[in-house]
């Protein structure tokens, strides 16, 4: 199950040493429903290796506007150094985020 990221718990992850990919989504937006069950795929798919979860910038938009989130979805791949490595926007397929996920490993 993917996980619900806040601001708080971001710091946290941030500092554990493993790859992080956060999903900034809303409750209202159509593409964000859409990507949902991708995002859940691959946290139960990768989440031994990877933290993958999802932020509702309704909720937190702090960690939104550290990331500079103006459109949603927005999914940004985070490496084990708490760098932020790429960023997507828009409905992605799995394939691609499989690809960005790989890539952080």
């Amino acid at each position: 199950m993917a996980l619900n990221i806040t601001s708080e718990k971001f710091n946290e992850l941030a500092g554990n040493g493993k790859p992080m990919v956060v999903d900034f989504w809303a409750t209202w937006c159509g593409p964000c429903k859409r990507i949902a069950p991708i995002i859940e795929e691959l946290a139960a798919e990768y989440g031994d290796r990877v933290n993958i979860g999802k932020c509702d910038v309704e909720e937190d938009d702090e960690l939104a506007a550290q990331f500079q989130v103006s459109s949603i979805p927005t999914i940004v791949f985070i490496n084990a150094s708490g760098q932020m490595v790429n960023r997507l926007v828009g409905l992605q397929s799995k394939a691609v985020l499989e690809q960005n996920i790989q890539a952080l490993l």
